[in-house]
């Protein structure tokens, strides 16, 4: 960045600061919640709301019908109360009458209310093939008719939407950042330029946005919704910075310069934590650590369509080779080392702890023992491996530590192991088009319900036009997935998903690495930030002490 275009950033949010401050008594300061965002904002549109930078941004502007707490349990939102249909299909909802979109000069000074018919032009606008938005999927079980979709409009404040079959985990998708609502008379007056116009009606509302530089959002005083006998947010602004570099960002927050800080990184985890994963004594009373499950499962897949010439020269085409490599890593040995201590081995199966079908009791991964391992390469044709041609392992520079510690293990055992570094788009673009039979690869829950995870075996997923990368196919498999999508007894459904994911663990088509922890760091004058499995940046009900003692 040039000295002239940090000055200007910095001297646009002094600006925007004092002018928005005016209400403020003279000697009250101002509450900037400030993080960095090393990964860019590619789009504050909700259409676009499918990386976890976007969807950070997004989730402070806009609101949804529902929401999820941090418990994941589903909340009212704008809508007040909802009924579903006997039959699972017709979802009926009440909305508030008390929800604007923020204030703007199209809108001629007059508040904007919120009504049912946003709601079924901002559904229709996500379905729109014109549109484009990559989170089409989450409505695709919305019944259509005569060419349109059913969500309708019975008058302002009653939004009814009718679906194809019954589907549980509806509301859950729902509360995704995708279904957020919009004002029909701004998209289509700024049309693609709505990424970086949004209104919405959410606690915050854009002030500036100096893309790769700095985004300002600013408190919506007109906020709806109350904690108690106060009106949210407690925040005056959100400070967003865009620091590429994880160490530097790292130094930022040290510093002071940052109030949040998310995550892991390898060039500074040494120094923030422990061996053991506990907070370095250095830093315990400076700042604060939020730790909870994340469901984020990290993986290892094989492509197993053995109609494809690629898997066909592949030795990962036997399952007795896949389970021999599943049982030569040490997970536990793995996260102790590399991560200190921060994940859950994968011993279990692809659905990760904290979605409410988890039960390890039931559904039993591979724990290392390379005895067993040797043993199935020798049962598959292969004695220590001999024989066996050499297997290549796709992934980033990100996991390389990671490869590399399962490539020494696996040849200890009498596998050759190489591995390929890539680009993470070209990575991605590899494992979608099947040209890699074996990738790492990671699964973060769209939604808290163990079929967005089952559904990447799923048959009629196959990439690149669905999320089922290895080309799994399993006609019982197939069977339980259509069951469980319509099964409205979570006990029932619950059985078919552990049942399913037993499948996946026997046909060994994944090596789960482990499930992910959702490690937050704030500095000690930031109160209630608050975790979720889900890892969603939710600012609203956040406090800032002016001082940091």
């Amino acid at each position: 960045m040039s000295k002239s275009l940090s000055f200007l950033a910095v001297f646009s949010v002094f600006l925007i600061f004092s002018s928005c401050g005016k209400h403020k008594n003279q000697n009250e300061k101002r509450t900037v919640f400030k993080y960095n965002e090393s990964a860019g904002i590619s789009s504050l549109d909700p259409a676009f709301a499918k990386d976890q930078s976007n969807i950070w941004a997004i989730n402070q502007i806009y609101n949804g019908l529902v929401q999820l707490d941090d418990s994941l349990n589903i909340k009212a939102c704008i809508a007040k109360s909802w009924v579903i249909s006997d039959s699972g299909i017709t979802y009926t909802f009440t909305l508030r009458k008390d929800v604007y979109f923020h204030d703007l000069e199209m809108f001629k000074n007059v508040k904007r209310r919120v009504v049912a018919s946003d709601f079924v032009y901002s559904f229709n606008r996500i379905l729109d093939e014109k549109v484009a938005s990559p989170g089409a999927w989450v409505l695709n079980n919305v019944k259509k008719t005569t060419n349109r979709f059913e969500f309708n409009a019975l008058n302002d404040t009653t939004l009814i939407i009718n679906l194809n079959e019954p589907f549980p985990p509806f509301l859950g998708l729902l509360s995704m950042q995708y279904c957020s609502v919009v004002p029909r008379e701004v998209v289509e007056f700024y049309g693609k330029d709505f990424r970086k116009h949004p209104v919405g009606t959410g606690p915050f509302k854009l002030k500036l946005w100096k893309e790769d530089v700095k985004l300002v959002l600013t408190k919506n005083e007109n906020y709806f919704e109350f904690d108690g006998k106060t009106r949210l947010p407690y925040l005056d602004a959100v400070s967003i910075s865009f620091i590429k570099d994880k160490q530097s960002a790292f130094l930022e927050f040290i510093k002071g310069n940052l109030d949040y800080l998310w995550g892991i990184d390898p060039s500074y985890k040494d120094e923030l934590l422990t061996p053991s994963g506990k907070m370095n004594p250095k830093y315990a009373s400076k700042v604060k650590m939020l730790a909870n499950p994340y469901l984020n499962t990290e993986y290892l897949g094989f492509l197993v369509d053995e109609n494809l010439p690629i898997v066909k020269k592949s030795p990962t085409r036997l399952k007795l080779i896949r389970q021999a490599i599943n049982m030569g890593i040490d997970r536990r040995k793995m996260i102790k080392y590399l991560r200190n201590n921060v994940g859950t081995p994968g011993v279990s199966g692809i659905v990760p702890v904290g979605i409410p079908s988890f039960d390890s009791s039931i559904v039993k991964g591979y724990e290392y023992s390379p005895l067993i391992s040797k043993a199935l390469l020798t049962e598959a044709g292969f004695p220590n491996g001999n024989g066996l041609p050499p297997i290549t392992l796709s992934t980033t520079a990100t996991y390389l530590d990671l490869c590399k510690f399962i490539q020494q293990q696996l040849n200890e055992i009498g596998f050759q192991i190489k591995i390929d570094v890539n680009p993470p788009a070209s990575l991605r673009s590899m494992i979608a088009k099947s040209e890699v039979t074996f990738f790492r690869g990671s699964w973060i829950a769209d939604y808290p319900d163990a079929e967005n995870y089952l559904s990447l075996f799923y048959s009629k997923n196959f990439a690149p036009k669905g999320p089922n990368y290895t080309h799994f196919k399993n006609a019982g498999y197939d069977s339980l997935f259509e069951k469980a999508r319509s099964e409205v007894n979570d006990s029932i459904r619950f059985e078919y998903y552990r049942a399913m994911d037993k499948i996946i663990v026997n046909e060994a088509v994944v090596i789960v690495l482990y499930y992910d922890k959702a490690m937050r760091f704030t500095q000690n004058n930031i109160l209630d930030l608050g975790t979720n499995p889900m890892n969603l940046l939710t600012l609203k009900r956040v406090k800032k002490k002016n001082s940091l003692k």
